[in-house]
């Protein structure tokens, strides 16, 4: 992987397009509360199901925040424990991007003209937008954690499309998705381009019968990086322990 972005970094323009914003850099989340746009929140769906479990927040068992999940959706999460998600089999499996997106680690963008390269901290995740017009492929196409996406400039706003996503969590408490969801997230910089701010939709009737969504922002912090996520399986034992106190 590490080579095919070393490539895609040489063919792609070496400069973010100038009249668009340029989003490259390192974003880390923001913890605190933050102004929402209303111009942003309102080209939300009017039907949307708000998920408010950015950054550290997790929800408990049994709560999915305005998700209204579908009766094969309950039943899943009903025989979802902890205890069977923090095994040393499960500890380090990596989530998929629509619940990573949301979570307390920091990532870098590097913007060309036709590619957009997303390096997440949270697993060592990395994401590719594809920026020159194509097509998203069809159903024989693999799917996997982070999904196929595609973008475009709407005036100031990024616009992400996301499909072929491998079957992951939408939150951390047994809602999953299925890999038939898909995904839209909407990206802007504030005035003085120091905060990013971002919805992100998603569809999955499988599962919710509503639309979902998420409102996230991220503060640049000039001159960091990301670093390994590096996770240890053994953090399931830690984990057993306390529960066991």
């Amino acid at each position: 992987m590490r080579k095919l972005l070393i490539a895609l970094a040489f063919v792609a323009s070496p400069v973010a397009a100038q009249d668009h914003p340029d989003l490259s850099g390192f974003w880390a989340p923001d913890f605190g509360p933050v102004e929402r746009p209303q111009e942003l929140m309102d080209k939300l769906p009017d039907d949307v199901g708000m998920v408010e479990d950015t950054g550290v927040e997790e929800f408990p068992r049994g709560e999915f925040g305005e998700l209204v999940l579908t009766p094969f959706a309950e039943d899943q999460a009903i025989e979802w424990y902890p205890e069977t998600e923090m095994s040393i089999a499960r500890v380090c499996l990596p989530p998929g991007i629509v619940y990573s997106l949301q979570g307390p680690f920091p990532f870098e963008i590097h913007q060309f003209d036709d590619v957009i390269v997303i390096r997440y901290e949270y697993f060592d995740q990395t994401r590719l937008v594809f920026m020159d017009g194509r097509e998203h492929p069809g159903e024989g196409y693999p799917h996997s954690k982070m999904g196929f996406s595609t973008g475009r400039w709407e005036g100031e706003e990024l616009i992400v499309e996301t499909t072929h996503l491998a079957a992951s969590t939408i939150t951390n408490n047994g809602l999953n998705h299925t890999d038939g969801i898909v995904m839209r997230e909407r990206y802007r910089l504030s005035d003085d381009g120091e905060q990013l701010m971002a919805t992100q939709w998603f569809r999955d009737r499988e599962v919710i019968e509503n639309d979902g969504a998420r409102f996230i922002s991220w503060s640049k912090r000039e001159g960091e990086h990301v670093y390994p996520y590096e996770c240890d399986p053994s953090f399931a034992l830690e984990y057993q322990g306390i529960g066991a106190e």
